[in-house]
């Protein structure tokens, strides 16, 4: 029978089983504009995430949030994807309150714009961990060389937010350069 020892060195510290380790939590958040493939990331990812939509001209589109779990190795990941309208500016402040990290999800169809350099711009004033990574490089008109470019200095990785196993390479080398929370985090 295994016993719970107290720490000796701590009097007020409570037993703990020698085996039981602090789960990793992280909080990352997916930025990026209408159309650039947050909810297919995060769906990719975790195909049981949660997704608030509504009908628009051309489809669909997140107006609230989408939110999904991935667990690699002890780390838990908990990913929220922000909606891509700048109408959108006070859910994205919400949402990304307490963040480990952020992805800047670039649609690679289309120029840098004035509201992703603000994000992009955003997320550098909060002094975030980020990684952008370069959706639809391989659609007709992609010019990733240019968003690469763009983005000189930053951490850039080419990916298909449908493709799942590409999605989580690029979140578990993100993920491997964050520094853990460990213990009672809400996210």
């Amino acid at each position: 029978m295994d016993l719970l020892l107290p720490d000796r060195n701590n009097k007020h510290a409570l037993p703990t089983h020698p085996s039981v380790m602090a789960e990793e939590k992280y909080k990352i958040v997916v930025f990026g504009a209408f159309g650039a493939g947050k909810s297919t990331l995060v769906q990719a990812l975790d195909p049981q995430a949660k997704h608030i939509e509504a009908e628009c001209a051309g489809g669909t589109t997140t107006i609230a949030l989408d939110y999904g779990r991935v667990q690699i190795g002890e780390k838990r990941v908990y990913l929220y994807g922000t909606p891509g309208q700048e109408r959108f500016e006070f859910a994205r402040e919400i949402i990304g309150k307490g963040m480990d990290g952020a992805i800047l999800l670039v649609d690679a169809t289309s120029p840098v714009d004035e509201f992703v350099e603000h994000l992009s711009t955003s997320i550098i004033a909060a002094r975030i961990p980020y990684v952008v990574l370069l959706n639809k490089c391989d659609a007709v008109g992609a010019q990733p060389d240019a968003a690469k470019a763009h983005f000189a200095g930053a951490e850039t990785k080419i990916v298909s937010a449908k493709d799942r196993r590409e999605a989580r390479d690029a979140l578990e080398r993100f993920v491997g350069t964050l520094r853990p929370h460990t213990g009672n985090r809400t996210t």
